[in-house]
């Protein structure tokens, strides 16, 4: 297979398909592959041997970073800025700062999540090889779609296709870049 050449692609019919044969290419021992379907398949990660998502350190320092600066702003105003005695009260006290800090720390979360959400999936993704292939579309339908790349270690275009049609796929056809 040349360099201009993607991969393989092959069709399955229904979510239980998809799901035992991505298992079987997990334990085929393939490491560039992915799969395309019309909604999310409960457990696929888990079939495609995928390790937990690193999302939520991302989330973790968003809300960190929003805490300490809702508390280090109250701070600064309180006892440097504009320090104004209110009722009695301290210049700065964590207690009556808390709303603030709490709120930052929700805001920064989220984009702590949504930006390593775009950075670990490389986002946007304006071209994948895989669109390429002509029914491709059909996977925002009722398609469930598996790609093994070509830079895979054990790729064999042949013994590639073979499998795919021993796993029950489909409409096996190489896809080029």
């Amino acid at each position: 297979m040349t360099k201009d050449h993607h991969g393989i692609i092959a069709t399955f019919d229904t979510a239980s398909d998809i799901y035992e044969a991505a298992a079987q290419v997990r334990d085929a021992g393939f490491k560039k592959w992915d799969v395309f379907t019309p909604f999310p398949v409960h457990g696929m990660d888990k079939a495609m041997g995928l390790k937990r998502s690193k999302v939520p350190i991302f989330a973790f320092i968003g809300g960190v970073c929003g805490f300490s600066i809702g508390m280090f702003l109250s701070w600064f105003m309180g006892e440097f800025d504009y320090p104004l005695i209110v009722g009695g009260k301290p210049f700065f006290s964590p207690i009556f700062t808390f709303p603030v800090a709490y709120e930052l720390t929700i805001l920064l979360a989220v984009f702590g999540t949504l930006s390593g959400m775009f950075i670990l999936n490389r986002l946007p993704r304006p071209y994948h090889a895989a669109f390429n292939f002509e029914k491709f579309a059909k996977t925002s339908d009722d398609t469930f779609m598996l790609v093994i790349e070509s830079e895979d270690p054990q790729f064999d275009p042949e013994k590639t296709k073979a499998f795919l049609q021993d796993i029950g796929g489909s409409e096996i056809t190489e896809v080029s870049n």
